[in-house]
């Protein structure tokens, strides 16, 4: 059984900053990319920053560009999400989303998701 355990998160102000890490843990063969996804009340979830693991790029947001850093320990199947500059518009649950393939080969690949993390911007 494959797991995304996040970690981080919070309340900060606004400028603030926050890390939040996301590992993937379980039977993996191979991790193909790990992003952050966040989502408010009432509103679709959107793609916050996604890490393409076998090629260490990244992709941002538009609204997020310049402020999140997303970095890989491929290694360890671990992203994580350096927020600064946050701003109230930033508050949302964030969620940890992962394409991988299970097991000892390439039969198995699923997507996953994490539980959730609150992340809050105020002052």
């Amino acid at each position: 059984q494959v797991q995304l355990v996040e970690s981080g998160g919070g309340l900060v102000q606004p400028g603030g900053s926050l890390s939040l890490t996301c590992a993937a843990v379980g039977s993996i063969f191979r991790v193909i990319d790990m992003a952050w996804f966040r989502q408010v009340p009432g509103e679709q979830r959107e793609m916050v920053a996604r890490m393409l693991m076998s090629a260490n790029t990244a992709n941002y947001a538009d609204s997020v560009k310049g402020r999140f850093t997303i970095s890989a320990d491929r290694a360890a199947n671990t992203v994580h999400l350096q927020m600064n500059n946050l701003e109230p518009e930033d508050t949302a649950v964030y969620y940890c989303n992962s394409h991988l393939f299970t097991g000892t080969g390439w039969s198995s690949g699923n997507e996953y998701w994490g539980q959730g993390t609150q992340v809050t911007v105020s002052s």
